[in-house]
């Protein structure tokens, strides 16, 4: 097993590659990089910039909708946003500077970018951000509890509900119950999170009916002046409908899971004999049959986590105005702010990455006669 985990930690490291590579190559395409953003913020016009100019690079001389703005304001952006530097003539000494006139400004092709950023990464060095005046490392640290949090309280509440309803409706297989639990249950699986967090809002946060809960963040002004019993009721107060809302679409695919994997050890053998020995339908359900059934859906723990989080956590983070990694990263890609593109994205793939590796662990435990060493070889 050994083996196996550090093959699967050494293939992080292509993987991660990979990843970067070709997202940093799509970038070079999107209309309007972050020197327009600059641009049109400074003169006043917004988001305009998105529709001007070539993508990263931006770093021609002359950029569309930039009239008025001295040249020397361009070059500065530039060299501030690594898409040029500055060269001096040898044996110039002193402090190197566009006013020397031994001294000039040279382009960085975007093939020296991505293997700048590559040798910082590697170091976990994400830079500052463009347009928060904050590092990237302190973004992520800030925002990241938020995901994780909103992740694991959704997956638990999938899994709370939909276990018991799983096993209920495989005992009860064939009947009325099952039959319209499928249907709603189809139903919130068909439902995309963010269309059922609007409908909560809608229905229980002021929007047209009742305001139950609140609309947005995740603790109350006043949370560091309740008791601890009143900063746990505001929490989960406030996180109720953005985890239902992420918890939505996983509670469908894992009851249906549950469901199929007892179905399959009820018609087993061992099921059999212990109904001729004797043993109620209670101890043979529980005794027996739950531990063998479970064995996938507890292993399944870290794979559906990750699916949440990547699903459904930019949406849902946006609708509900909660300062988590994926709207950081939605946000950033908006502002064309690529330390904070490329550093979330960075942070999202080896948060994958290394659920995968997790989840694989967890089989293992669960049930210990797989062995992905023998498979692998």
């Amino acid at each position: 097993m050994a083996a196996y985990i550090l093959r699967r930690l050494l293939l992080v490291i292509p993987t991660l590659l990979g990843i970067l590579l070709v997202n940093f190559a799509l970038i070079q395409f999107v209309p309007g990089g972050p020197i327009q953003q600059v641009i049109a913020q400074v003169q006043g016009e917004g988001d305009t910039a998105a529709s001007a100019g070539s993508g990263q690079s931006g770093a021609s001389v002359e950029y569309a909708g930039a009239q008025g703005l001295p040249q020397e304001f361009l070059d500065e952006l530039e060299l501030q946003m690594g898409f040029a530097e500055i060269v001096c003539e040898p044996g110039y000494e002193g402090e190197p500077s566009l006013g020397a006139d031994e001294c000039s400004k040279e382009k960085i092709g975007a093939a020296r970018r991505f293997l700048i950023m590559l040798g910082n990464y590697a170091t976990f060095d994400f830079g500052d951000s463009w347009f928060r005046s904050q590092s990237v490392v302190d973004e992520i640290i800030r925002t990241l509890p938020v995901s994780i949090t909103l992740g694991l309280w959704s997956t638990l509440l999938a899994y709370l509900i939909s276990i018991p309803l799983g096993i209920r409706k495989a005992v009860r297989d064939g009947t009325a119950f099952d039959s319209w639990t499928s249907g709603v249950i189809i139903v919130a699986y068909a439902i995309p999170a963010f269309l059922f967090a609007v409908l909560l809002i809608t229905l229980f946060a002021g929007g047209s009916y009742w305001r139950i809960f609140p609309l947005r963040g995740l603790t109350s002004d006043n949370f560091e002046t309740l008791s601890m019993f009143g900063k746990v009721k505001d929490y989960l107060w406030h996180i109720a409908l953005p985890v239902i809302s992420m918890s939505i679409s996983g509670f469908a695919t894992l009851t249906l899971l549950t469901k199929n994997s007892f179905l399959d050890e009820i018609n087993k053998q061992y099921v059999m004999t212990a109904r001729a020995k004797g043993l109620t339908e209670r101890r043979v359900l529980y005794g027996h049959v739950f531990r063998n059934a479970m064995l996938i859906v507890i292993a399944g723990f870290p794979a559906m986590l990750l699916g949440i989080l990547f699903g459904s956590s930019i949406l849902i983070e946006y609708i509900f105005s909660l300062d988590g990694l994926g709207r950081l990263g939605f946000e950033a890609a908006v502002q064309r702010d690529y330390p904070l593109v490329f550093g979330t994205l960075y942070i999202f793939g080896l948060m994958a990455l290394v659920i995968g590796i997790v989840s694989d662990l967890m089989y293992v435990l669960v049930d210990p006669r797989i062995d992905f060493e023998k498979r692998a070889g």
